[in-house]
């Protein structure tokens, strides 16, 4: 193989070095094939309720049908979903791919100033709402092009009397849905309903158009529409698929989706590649509630599963888990955020199955690497480049590294993103002219081609002109048996410039600081120590359970100030 590309010696037995994106014309294509294929199979579960692959398709025909039958939406026009894990999301976004819309993904955890600009900046003429979250849309609204609100709630498709129970005990015992007012809004049930009468008509949905807005970058200020086109979206299934297809059964899988499906990892990995695979998504609605989402595994023999560190370890930590039956599960996928070794060890432990690091980004649809899922143990690495990929670390300005050297990975392929929605200031700042785009991310790639991420960029903590990765710090820290979960990050110090704190949640109450600070000396060099530690009930965490760094930095500079 050529010097280029290392990583294509290594990867496993019948793994191809290139996809054939043009085997399909749009993802819609991608679903219509698997209607068909699977027709009778289980294709999505949520609170008991079972929808199969053929009611999928009617369901999704029929919404289709209300958006252009009745509110007349075309190719191009942009709707948003603002919806957890539950069956109303597939139906919605199938039936909005089979148009040729675009879907604005919406975190349901938005504030009225997130969601108004998301709303703005996108230009999306409908939106599908949780009736939970449906106040923070009702004060968002104004101003923005939003002509179309359906409404739902979460068990308006368990059936009856559960789903009754589930929206009764929601509103009125537990009081999670605030009062709020949406005259025109239309229920979801009436939807579907109103949308059976309407053909579905036929749209020429061709590589070239956009089918996800998926919005980014809310921590470097304001987020931005990443464009993601049915062909950066096909060319993804089809290279995640070719890694983990020899590895999984067509129309056998069962995997747990508890990462939200409106965030691009469990969007494509487990709602796109596990549909094209005849597989059952069974989608968990709370993740956050883990006593009730271990309760939710035991009543499955689950195949698959996917998340970021922060969930692994919260199941680990929860009581009852390590008695599952894990007989079954072939697949654990960690992504998002840096897979912990201590977390990974204990992983594999408990449920006998490799927990395999991939990375990826919402610009690259996600997938960038992935670890041979042939891996007998944790190795550290994000894995290799996935077929019709390419990777390279490059310098500040903008030249490549030699392997071994530690720059900036940036990433070439069909899965990176037309650019930022009406942003090509921000879209110049990251992808180059042949396509190439710069992650932000540093990095080092040894010479077989698997790649290590040291840090993020602006996570970097510099200390006496040394780097200190807070991934690293963190990497070691979380191997003591005291610590439950942890944080690193820099803080001005009038010698140094910086030096590094750690936030601490405790799993044995009796852990002291000088206990820790002991581990560490052991662990660090001088530089490396963290100064500072703090002990916290809980860290705060992005809505898939991401550590906010960027929030205790925060925190810490106004306590300077």
């Amino acid at each position: 193989m050529s010097k280029e590309r290392p990583w294509l010696d290594h990867y496993p037995d019948g793994i191809p070095a290139e996809i054939d994106v043009n085997s399909y014309r749009s993802v819609a294509a991608v679903l219509d094939e698997a209607f068909k294929r699977f027709r009778d199979r289980p294709a999505f579960s949520n609170f008991g309720r079972t929808l199969t692959y053929g009611q999928i398709d009617e369901m999704s025909a029929a919404f289709a049908g209300y958006l252009s039958g009745e509110l007349k939406l075309v190719k191009g026009d942009r709707i948003a979903i603002m919806l957890p894990n539950v069956l109303q999301y597939p139906i919605a976004l199938f039936g909005a791919l089979r148009l040729g819309l675009t879907i604005v993904n919406t975190n349901p955890m938005y504030t009225v100033r997130e969601l108004k600009h998301q709303l703005e900046d996108s230009g999306a003429k409908a939106i599908v709402v949780l009736d939970n979250f449906a106040a923070t849309l009702q004060q968002s609204l104004s101003g923005t092009h939003v002509e179309h609100v359906i409404t739902t709630g979460i068990g308006d498709l368990i059936g009856f009397p559960k789903g009754a129970i589930i929206n009764f005990v929601l509103k009125h015992v537990k009081k999670v849905v605030p009062a709020f007012s949406l005259p025109k809004a239309v229920r979801f049930g009436d939807a579907l309903s109103r949308g059976k009468s309407h053909p579905l008509p036929t749209v020429d949905v061709t590589h070239d158009d956009v089918a996800f807005l998926q919005y980014t970058g809310g921590t470097t200020g304001v987020a931005k529409g990443a464009m993601l086109t049915h062909r950066n979206m096909v060319a993804n299934m089809l290279q995640a698929d070719a890694w983990i297809g020899a590895s999984t059964t067509v129309g056998e899988e069962i995997i747990i989706t508890a990462l939200p499906l409106y965030h691009i990892f469990s969007l494509t990995a487990n709602g796109l590649v596990f549909t094209r695979l005849g597989g059952l998504n069974y989608l968990i609605t709370n993740p956050r509630d883990m006593p009730g989402f271990v309760k939710e595994l035991s009543k499955v023999k689950f195949t698959a599963l996917t998340g970021v560190n922060t969930l692994f370890n919260g199941l680990l930590n929860t009581p009852g888990f390590d008695k599952l039956d894990f007989s079954k599960l072939h697949l654990s996928l960690g992504g998002g955020m840096a897979v912990q070794r201590a977390v990974a060890e204990r992983w594999k432990k408990v449920t006998g199955v490799t927990l395999s690091e991939a990375y990826g980004l919402t610009e690259t649809s996600p997938a960038v690497c992935i670890n041979p899922l042939t891996l007998i143990e944790y190795n550290g690495s994000i894995g290799l480049p996935i077929p019709s990929t390419d990777v390279a670390i490059w310098s500040e300005e903008g030249t490549p590294l030699p392997i071994g050297e530690v720059g900036e990975l940036c990433v070439h392929g069909p899965q990176v993103m037309k650019g930022y929605w009406n942003r090509p200031d921000e879209t110049a700042k990251v992808l180059d002219e042949n396509g190439w785009l710069r992650t932000g991310d540093i990095a080092r790639m040894d010479e077989n081609g698997y790649v290590y991420i040291v840090d993020r960029k602006k996570d970097m903590i510099l200390v006496s002109g040394f780097n200190v990765y807070p991934n690293e710090i963190e990497d070691v820290v979380m191997q003591h048996p005291g610590v439950a979960e942890v944080a690193a990050v820099g803080v001005a110090d009038e010698h140094s410039g910086e030096v590094v704190k750690i936030f601490v949640v405790r799993k044995d109450p009796a852990l002291t600081e000088e206990v820790l600070k002991a581990f560490c000396r052991e662990n660090f060099t001088g530089y490396k120590r963290p100064k500072y530690i703090e002990f916290r009930d809980s860290l705060p965490k992005t809505n898939v359970g991401k550590i906010l760094r960027r929030e205790l930095r925060n925190e810490e500079k106004a306590k300077a100030a």
